[in-house]
């Protein structure tokens, strides 16, 4: 890898630690952000749940389909240039969402948001492991998991603040202030590192992902309007389905992927990675809906509602930072993640018992072994991606780790949101009321508590049903994970004579079989 670079080894390790890390809560946070605004959006534009879902989950599908090509472009043209060009990309579509009027204009300003923050996120974390030494790698990579995390809370508790004196626009206008200071910091100390002789761009393989993900989340999101049995969900999923498995067929012939399907050959790299995926599928699905919970069901501000959060991040900064990466020192990634699978179960199946008449104490119960065991399980996971990798990929390794996260974070909202809508929906029975006052009230909680007292209180219920099924959902699948994790990181041991000769032989057939036997190294013979 080529690299230059613009400051010393002190400015770097002074400097670029918190620029980059600004860059990354700039972008991390807009994904949970907007969610305290969802009660004013839907009240403002009239949006159902459906239009509301999306309003959400467009910034983080688009952020996710774009994340590899994302890196691959950092790789290839810089990632200080693509952090750069991202950033302004971010703040112009935020910008212009802020003047939005109609939840359709505002939907396809998210996807632009997503765009920009595609860019900004894979080259931050390619950043830090190129410009770091291995020595202090461990602890950059841990802040940066930490702030990956708690950049959401601090998006929630910025914008309840905002909200209590401006309207949803405030958000954007956050956004753009956030873009601006987090430009002028990259470009001032951030040092430029690309790799000149990097393949190709992948535009196809991109294309391929967009239009996979997109039919999968968008028959999922419509699901419970349109039916979950009905021919267009089925038909939808099901092209999702073949449109995915036709990338990882155009991915296996191609001798530079995009993403390498035989990566996952490697264990530690399949399970950091769906370890992230469904983390990060419970933690956005969560603080989409616990959000509405706690303004529509409860009647909190948005800025209670934000602070209501904090715990979980009081607890998971500290076990991402320092406990995380002590304990799998000691104890090795396997036990740790799997640990802290568990610990987001719990906090799920805790959760899942929540209705209008809850306390915030059961709330609290569950938030403490959320930030506990996400805080656990993120910093390893991660870690275990980006060491599968040589520097020459980091941008690519980087952005597998951002897909692995906003990809579940977009699932994660499409899903739950989905089991939300479908049970408030079926536990809903407005009789009595005209039709379009009916739909109206079908559509979302907002609009139903509009329409008297005793359809708000019906409508509440049916709003705690639909939480609780959510939920006990996030906290099944999270349990399957830790299992699945767990079996995954036991992979035989060879004897130690035979460790580095077996490892380097498995890296060899790897290279030959990405790269079309050239013999170019792409993989690290760790195993």
């Amino acid at each position: 890898m080529k690299t230059t670079a613009t400051q010393g080894p002190g400015t770097v390790h002074r400097a670029v630690l918190p620029a980059v890390m600004l860059s990354l809560a700039t972008v991390v946070s807009a994904v949970a952000s907007l969610n305290t605004a969802v009660p004013s959006i839907a009240r403002d534009t009239r949006a159902g749940l459906t239009e509301l879902s999306w309003i959400i989950d467009a910034y983080a599908l688009v952020f996710a389909a774009l994340l590899l090509l994302g890196g691959a472009i950092g790789d290839r043209y810089g990632r200080r240039r693509a952090l750069a060009a991202g950033l302004v990309v971010f703040g112009a579509g935020s910008a212009a969402a802020a003047l939005a009027s109609d939840p359709g204009w505002l939907i396809a300003m998210r996807g632009v948001l997503g765009v920009g923050a595609a860019l900004v996120m894979p080259a931050t974390l390619s950043t830090i492991t190129s410009t770091f030494p291995a020595a202090q790698r461990t602890r950059a990579v841990g802040a940066w998991a930490g702030v990956a995390g708690a950049s959401a809370i601090f998006g929630l508790l910025v914008s309840g603040s905002l909200l209590e004196v401006w309207s949803w626009r405030s958000v954007f206008w956050m956004n753009v202030v956030l873009a601006v200071v987090a430009l002028v910091a990259t470009l001032a100390v951030v040092p430029e590192s690309a790799d000149p002789d990097a393949p190709r761009l992948d535009v196809t393989g991109a294309a391929i992902t967009v239009a996979g993900l997109g039919a999968g989340v968008y028959s999922i999101i419509e699901a419970p309007t349109e039916g979950w049995g009905s021919a267009r969900t089925l038909l939808g999923l099901a092209a999702a389905a073949v449109i995915l498995a036709g990338f990882v067929v155009w991915e296996l012939k191609r001798p530079n992927p995009l993403l390498d399907p035989r990566l996952f050959r490697i264990r530690a790299f399949s399970a950091g990675a769906l370890s992230l995926t469904l983390q990060f599928f419970a933690f956005f699905g969560f603080v989409f809906i616990v959000l509405q919970y706690l303004q529509l069901v409860k009647g909190d501000s948005a800025l209670v509602g934000a602070l209501s959060l904090v715990p979980m991040a009081l607890t998971m900064m500290p076990f991402a930072r320092v406990i995380a990466p002590r304990a799998a020192a000691k104890l090795g990634p396997r036990r740790v993640i799997t640990a802290g699978l568990l610990l987001v179960s719990v906090g799920m199946l805790v959760f899942s018992l929540l209705d209008e008449d809850s306390t915030y104490w059961l709330l609290l119960a569950g938030l403490i072994p959320l930030g506990a065991g996400a805080g656990l399980a993120m910093t390893p996971a991660t870690a275990s991606i980006t060491d599968a990798l040589p520097a020459e990929k980091q941008g690519v390794g980087s952005a597998m780790n951002d897909l692995a996260r906003e990809l579940g974070g977009a699932l994660g909202i499409a899903v739950l949101g989905s089991i939300l809508q479908s049970a408030y929906r079926a536990n809903l029975d407005p009789a009595g009321l005209p039709a379009p006052a009916a739909e109206r009230a079908k559509e979302s909680l907002a609009g139903a508590v509009r329409l008297g007292p005793q359809v708000a209180e019906q409508a509440r219920a049916a709003f705690g049903d639909g939480v609780q099924a959510a939920f006990l959902t996030a906290s099944i699948a999270l349990a399957a994970t830790a299992v699945i994790v767990a079996a995954l990181y036991r992979a035989p041991r060879p004897r130690a004579a035979e460790t580095g000769a077996e490892a380097a032989d498995q890296a060899d057939k790897l290279n030959e079989a990405g790269t079309g036997g050239r013999g170019e190294i792409r993989y690290t013979r760790q195993v």
